[in-house]
């Protein structure tokens, strides 16, 4: 008998009865006390969920160094309809999680794209200029936003539209997590391990966001993404034939710093930083 049968057939029910388990409404975790001089973090997320699918780097820089974490949310998702209760959403996961959370516009930003980048030069212009006014403002020690090629428009719209905001700003520094989902990134420099308890409280955030998930229950695949993580980033960020780390879950970003007007690598390879390391050790 394939001993394998009974490790695939129970992930499988698993999966299976995760799909019944309850969406939302639960009790807020605890987040830690965060001293007034704290440094900010500003998560970018494209779409409401961004923050909890991808935010686990941020959670632990919550949980672990007591840093402020703001969520920004760039849009509210291209469906107008859906636009007030994806608000109502996201304020739920941010509490949830212990994030604050920053609207760009009453409704979010819209046609964050490339294509409005080259085409609708004064709506780009003003959704740069508010991008650039929240980093002014927060100062943060470090961002997130999704990498160059995330394949979805609008992820890759918000990567533009930081580092034109970026660029805006004379003598702006700080440290930028590029993230990927959608689009894979052929070139990360850093995996991040989460304890079980961070994948959890991300599922558990990922489903305050009901409306998109009772149409695709894609939160009880986060384990999955995250383990497979540990696959790709065993070579990806550990170099070709390198021995992977006993990690269980795992997010891969590129780490570099925003510094004299562009990104620039502040060290050489790739790195691991597991559960047992400071999750602010890289940012002095």
């Amino acid at each position: 008998m394939n001993p394998y049968l009974n490790f695939v057939s129970s992930t499988a029910h698993l999966a299976r009865d995760a799909k019944n388990l309850p969406l939302g409404g639960f009790d807020s975790c605890l987040p830690p006390t965060i001293a007034e001089d704290a440094p900010n973090v500003l998560f970018f997320a494209p779409h409401p969920d961004d923050e909890t699918i991808q935010g686990g780097f941020a959670l632990r820089l919550l949980r672990e160094a007591k840093w402020n974490i703001l969520n920004v949310a760039v849009t509210q998702g291209s469906k107008r309809e859906r636009q007030a209760a994806r608000l109502i959403e996201v304020k739920a996961a941010c509490k949830y999680l212990g994030f604050s959370l920053l609207q760009t516009a009453a409704n979010g930003f819209e046609k964050v794209s490339p294509k409005t980048r080259e085409t609708e030069l004064s709506l780009w212009a003003h959704m740069v200029e508010v991008t650039a006014k929240i980093l002014a403002d927060r100062k943060p020690r470090v961002i997130f936003f999704p990498h160059d090629n995330d394949w979805n428009d609008t992820h890759i719209g918000v990567n533009l539209l930081v580092r034109d905001a970026l660029r805006s700003l004379p003598d702006f520094e700080c440290y930028c997590i590029e993230t990927e989902f959608w689009g894979q990134n052929d070139s990360p420099n850093l995996m991040v391990e989460y304890s079980e308890t961070d994948v959890a409280d991300l599922i558990a955030a990922t489903s305050f966001h009901v409306g998109e998930v009772q149409r695709n229950p894609y939160h009880i695949l986060l384990p999955a993404w995250l383990m497979d993580n540990v696959r790709r980033g065993a070579e990806l960020v550990g170099g070709q034939g390198a021995t992977a780390p006993q990690f269980t879950f795992a997010q891969l970003f590129r780490l570099r710093k925003w510094s004299r007007g562009r990104l620039e690598n502040f060290y050489e390879g790739g790195r691991n930083l597991s559960k047992e390391q400071s999750a602010s050790e890289f940012f002095a």
